[in-house]
């Protein structure tokens, strides 16, 4: 299981709170909540993975670089920590790859004509029908 995920499981905090549902008013929907800590700087992900994960703008990712993973839904403790993990390991995952370079293009010649002449005729077009109201 551990050979999944792109970081390594001991790494990762994980606190177990009991919460109640409903603002407390509710007693009998308490759930198991999870919080999932992961501090990217001392992870033993790659230095350029680091990099990508610590310049997003992510409201999981505080300002002291650590990865803050909630799990609350009415689930057992272990269903929340695997999913608090899954979601961390998407994370991760999304951003372990660098972007591709896209490649600025220029219309062509041909789309250029074409447009200009679409303009032209839709100008023409206009001034036709002020021309037959009146």
């Amino acid at each position: 299981m551990q050979d999944e995920f792109f970081f390594d499981i001991d790494e990762v905090e994980i606190t177990a709170i009991r919460s109640q549902g409903a603002g407390g008013q509710n007693v009998n929907k308490v759930s198991s909540a999870i919080h999932l800590r992961f501090h990217i700087a001392n992870s033993s992900l790659a230095e350029p993975i680091k990099q990508r994960l610590l310049a997003l703008n992510d409201r999981r990712i505080n300002k002291q670089g650590e990865i803050i993973i909630k799990a609350q839904q009415y689930r057992t403790q272990e269903q929340n920590r695997l999913d608090a993990l899954t979601r961390l390991n998407e994370l991760i995952a999304a951003h372990s790859k660098p972007p591709k370079k896209r490649r600025v293009t220029k219309p062509s010649k041909s789309s250029i004509r074409r447009r200009l002449e679409k303009k032209s005729q839709h100008s023409q077009k206009k001034s036709m029908r002020s021309k037959l109201k009146y």
